[in-house]
């Protein structure tokens, strides 16, 4: 029996050790960088910004063929009436007939026809045309691009924002189940004083009642934790019971670093910059498309006819072959007079979206260059507080442990231990939040100055 009983305890054993192992396996703790990568292959926004790139670099082609030859072919074979009168028309009225059926007299007479023709035309010069309209659409796509960088910049900014946001929630909870270990302490030293008749009942509730505060206030840290990691979830796609992150170094940081300004590679500069090369772009479009063009046609056709050169109408299966073959070529040269005044409209609608787009650029560049002053001013901030802070926390943790031996000999009130023991709980959270604050002002450094990369990199 107690064989039995052995067996089936080593069972068990194996059993739960096999559980461990496997919830243990399932357990990925998440990089920043990795963070990033999965966001970018999965965020729908990031996603439809590659589909626009596709979609300018398809017009791109489509720029290019557009200077393809025009080649037609066609073939129509009719049956009607051919009775008309000459006389001049305008192009723009509907004609019932432009051959030669001319007659003396009404002539009701069906006749068959039959045309082929192959007309082609080229265009052999175009002053540049051709070059400046690709080009304007290469500057789509790098536009597109420089959208495409742009968006995925500001959800690599969020993505920092959260990862530093759930670190401090980490420390805060860990600092929060200290807070209730100490309070625990207390409520048990007091219930011991209260029983023996040393400390008044009172004193009992109202340990109770701070044990309460620091369990909610440890309650309300763990639901802001949840929900930051639900965030991340919907910028990674990583579920939210997955994001498990590594963990940076909670010590004081031992240098005040920053990033050095990149005017040129900035997403939130590049943006602006790609923006105004499309107007320059196009300037030179409107300025090439109201200059003439030279274009070179060619076009050969065979015509059948049931009506001889007599105005002798045979039968109807006589029109459906081909009697008469010709050719035409020629080169022509094509203006319009009022092209001068349009290309100056045109030119000052684009000069002054492309001065906005300047002004835009130049916005941009003063609200990072402001923004990276102010970071860096809260990052030597923050450095300062947290060459303060280790010697708060130290002298509030020695002034807890004095206060507590105090209250046991019963030379200080409640009141005075619960204050020591708040002032040690908020040093402890002081100095996670200066921790926080001083990578949090070096995130929004390497934000403005384009460096947002080398950040996430320097978080290993």
């Amino acid at each position: 029996m107690n064989y039995f009983f052995t067996k089936k305890n080593i069972a068990f054993t194996l059993m739960g050790l096999c559980m461990y192992v496997a919830v243990n396996a399932q357990t990925v703790h998440y990089s920043l960088a990795q963070l990033v990568i999965a966001s970018e292959n999965y965020l729908p926004s990031l996603l439809e910004k590659q589909a626009i790139i596709n979609s300018e670099q398809a017009e791109v082609k489509d720029v290019k063929h557009s200077f393809l030859p025009i080649l037609y072919v066609g073939d129509e074979i009719s049956i009607g009436t051919d009775n008309s009168l000459p006389g001049a028309y305008l192009p723009e009225i509907i004609v019932p007939s432009i051959t030669s059926g001319i007659s003396a007299s009404d002539n009701s007479n069906v006749a068959t026809g039959n045309i082929a023709s192959f007309y082609s035309q080229y265009t052999i010069f175009n002053f540049g045309l051709h070059k400046a309209q690709i080009n304007n659409a290469i500057s789509y796509v790098d536009f597109a691009n420089a959208d495409f960088q742009k968006e995925l910049y500001q959800a690599k900014l969020q993505i920092c924002q959260i990862y530093l946001a759930i670190l401090r929630s980490q420390n805060h909870l860990n600092v929060d189940k200290q807070n209730i270990t100490r309070y625990q302490n207390i409520f048990n030293v007091i219930n011991a004083l209260a029983a023996s008749g040393i400390k008044p009942g009172a004193d009992s509730s109202q340990a109770k009642a701070e044990l309460s505060a620091a369990k909610i206030n440890f309650n309300q840290t763990e639901g802001k934790f949840i929900q930051l990691k639900e965030q991340m979830s919907f910028l990674t796609g990583i579920a939210a019971s997955g994001v498990v992150i590594d963990t940076i170094s909670n010590e004081s940081p031992d240098s005040n670093l920053s990033f050095s300004m990149d005017t040129i590679n900035n997403p939130l500069l590049l943006y602006y910059a790609r923006q105004k090369d499309i107007y320059s772009a196009n300037e030179k479009v409107i300025k090439k498309s109201y200059l003439p063009k030279i274009v070179i046609g060619f076009s050969a056709f065979g015509r059948g006819s049931s009506i001889a050169f007599n105005n002798y109408y045979k039968t109807l299966i006589d029109g459906l072959g081909y009697q008469r073959f010709d050719y035409i070529s020629g080169i022509g040269i094509s203006y319009d007079l009022f092209n001068g005044l349009h290309r100056k409209d045109h030119l000052a609608i684009n000069s002054y979206r492309e001065k906005a787009s300047e002004y835009a650029l130049q916005q941009q560049k003063l609200a990072l260059q402001s923004a990276s002053s102010q970071a860096v001013s809260a990052m030597q901030t923050a450095l300062a507080n947290l060459q303060e802070l280790p010697n708060q926390t130290k002298a509030a943790e020695e002034v807890y442990q004095q206060k507590i031996a105090q209250y046991r000999a019963g030379l200080i009130s409640l009141i005075d231990l619960t204050n020591a023991s708040f002032v040690l709980y908020r040093s402890q959270t002081d100095f996670i939040d200066a921790v926080n604050d001083w990578y949090t002002a070096r995130l929004f450094n390497a934000e403005a100055a384009g460096s947002l990369d080398l950040f996430i990199q320097s978080l290993k």
